[in-house]
């Protein structure tokens, strides 16, 4: 079972800025996610939220019966060492996704502190970069 979860305002994609992050929506995303997981044989679990806390209990909350965690931290991956922390803590692999190029956005956007404790960040990839990261999460579980 892998965990996928997205931080605030992620909840509006589709809404929010369809320039930069497109015009499909949370549910567009989910289905997608879950016919690349059956292709894959892996199950997911999603979740959104706007609290950082919720994020983080959630997080504990699953971490004996995941395998493994594909996120968009949204802005928490800017400021956060709670999550990056409580990712760390749970010790499952992560794969770090974001919908835009954050290295070409504004300066407090380039930075991650969840990065250091992800097996990799796929960045830039619009909603793609979510299937890119759960094939590559599911591969990175397969080899442990």
């Amino acid at each position: 079972m892998i965990l996928v979860v997205n931080g605030p305002n992620l909840n509006l994609l589709g809404e929010r800025k369809p320039e930069i992050y497109g015009s499909k929506g949370l549910s567009f995303l989910e289905k997608k996610l879950s016919a690349r997981a059956k292709e894959l044989d892996e199950q997911l679990i999603f979740f959104q939220s706007n609290h950082e806390g919720k994020i983080i209990d959630f997080l504990h909350e699953h971490r004996k019966v995941a395998k493994g965690v594909l996120i968009n931290p949204g802005a928490l991956a800017h400021y956060s060492y709670s999550l990056r922390d409580a990712l760390e803590a749970i010790n499952l692999p992560v794969i770090e996704v974001h919908i835009s190029d954050i290295e070409n956005r504004e300066d407090f956007r380039r930075k991650s502190v969840v990065e250091p404790v992800a097996v990799q960040q796929i960045s830039g990839q619009g909603l793609e970069g979510y299937a890119i990261g759960l094939r590559r999460l599911a591969s990175h579980i397969t080899e442990e």
